[in-house]
């Protein structure tokens, strides 16, 4: 698996374990303090992850995006 696909997976199992009142920025904030990429980097991910529908309009995961953070839950879950 590729870094970019690593990344994006960070990226949804984040959004998709956030907290009730936490916002997508908040998401994003959180991750950029964990010096995996930069705020330019991090918006970049979430833009294509919403023209990919894995998150909708209003910010929150599709579908799509919940079953693609399921995987990712199990990929990094430690045994």
């Amino acid at each position: 698996m590729d870094e970019d696909k690593i990344v994006e997976k960070v990226c949804l199992l984040a959004l998709f374990k956030k907290h009730p009142g936490e916002t997508l920025k908040d998401i994003q904030a959180m991750l950029v303090d964990t010096g995996m990429f930069d705020m330019k980097e991090c918006k970049s991910v979430f833009k294509q992850l919403k023209a990919e529908k894995y998150i909708s309009e209003t910010n929150e995961l599709t579908l799509k995006g919940i079953t693609e953070a399921k995987d990712a839950e199990e990929m990094f879950k430690q045994p």
